[in-house]
């Protein structure tokens, strides 16, 4: 059963509050026993239009949940996605720790789009690939305005698929200079290797991914257009971030990524 509108406008303005305070709320599965994931969507797109009426610019779309072992921790069998904000980007490498609430890093491949993917019938992995400028390293921070990770699929659809920030890389590869499901990656904390993925696990393709991503957009009146960054989804699992860290994604042939939090 869907929420209410009133329900709906109170769980993102709940969800708005924690993003400009940095103090996370409770389950909204919780205190909303009916929310589904339609409703989480609706939650999702009212802070998004609060975005953009306050000034801010989408500069791409992520998608989460790619990952084997997140969707079985959850258990769902699908990926969700979230809208990224240029001022989610971190231009320096450098974020201020207490800016964020409880922030992850994840590695990933990021596709920045040459055209608008809004072809008629379903957008395929050759559409996505046609419609590439090119692929770049990505390290996504996650976070969540959800008390301690205690997210179910409907809390992390209607928080923005727990979107934070993103750091892009300095090497960019056209689609035919790169075999994206044999792409490698290491992530490493304060010099530690911490796990490692490549291109197959996400759902055994980036532009897959991104090509699902296009078509469940769609169904909610949004494109993925031309400039866009895409971030294709997490090579590994997400790693937490504290004050003083750094990490560094390498990768077999996108070069490298680093990202500190002072």
């Amino acid at each position: 059963m869907a929420l209410s509108k009133y329900e709906i406008d109170a769980a993102a303005n709940d969800l708005h509050n924690a993003w400009v305070t940095a103090n996370p709320v409770t389950r909204l599965s919780d205190r909303f026993p009916n929310l589904d994931v339609d409703s989480a969507y609706e939650i999702q797109m009212l802070n998004v239009e609060r975005a953009l009426a306050a000034g801010k610019k989408i500069s791409g779309k992520k998608i989460g949940l790619t990952s084997k072992a997140m969707q079985n921790m959850l258990n769902v069998d699908t990926p969700d996605f979230g809208h990224l904000f240029s001022d989610m980007e971190v231009k320096d490498g450098r974020i201020e720790r207490r800016r964020m609430i409880q922030p992850k890093v994840e590695a990933e491949i990021a596709f920045v789009l040459s055209r608008d993917l809004d072809m008629p019938g379903e957008i395929l992995v050759e559409d996505v690939l046609e419609s590439t400028e090119y692929v770049i390293a990505a390290l996504e921070i996650v976070d969540t305005r959800i008390k301690d990770w205690k997210i179910s699929l409907v809390d992390t659809v209607a928080d923005n698929a727990s979107s934070g920030m993103y750091i892009l890389g300095n090497v960019k590869k056209k689609i035919y200079e790169i075999d994206l499901k044999a792409e490698k990656m290491d992530l490493f904390k304060n010099g530690e290797k911490m796990n490692s993925g490549s291109g197959t696990d996400v759902l055994g393709d980036p532009a897959f991914c991104v090509a699902w991503l296009a078509n469940k957009m769609r169904n909610y009146g949004t494109l993925l257009k031309k400039g866009e960054v895409i971030l294709s989804g997490a090579l590994s699992a997400a790693i937490a971030a504290e004050k003083g860290d750094t990490f560094k994604a390498t990768y077999s042939s996108l070069g490298e990524v680093e990202v500190t939090f002072y």
